[in-house]
């Protein structure tokens, strides 16, 4: 059974799983808006490299989302 590819709402590029999660526990769980890593970077105004580092963080931290 395929997945259904969530894309990102601004560029319209298929989000890979990290991104995703990203999204849901930056955003909120119930996050209608997903985006990119650029484009979220964008929206959060930081970098890319700053959400790079919140990813490998929530990962070591266990967060579930990541899995």
């Amino acid at each position: 059974m395929k997945r259904k590819k969530i894309e990102c709402c601004e560029c319209g590029k298929a989000l890979l799983k990290d991104e995703i999660a990203l999204c849901k526990k930056l955003l909120g769980i119930n996050t209608e808006d997903y985006y990119c890593i650029d484009c979220l970077s964008d929206y959060l105004e930081c970098t890319r490299t700053d959400l790079e580092i919140k990813i490998q963080e929530f990962k070591e931290q266990g967060c579930t989302l990541f899995l």
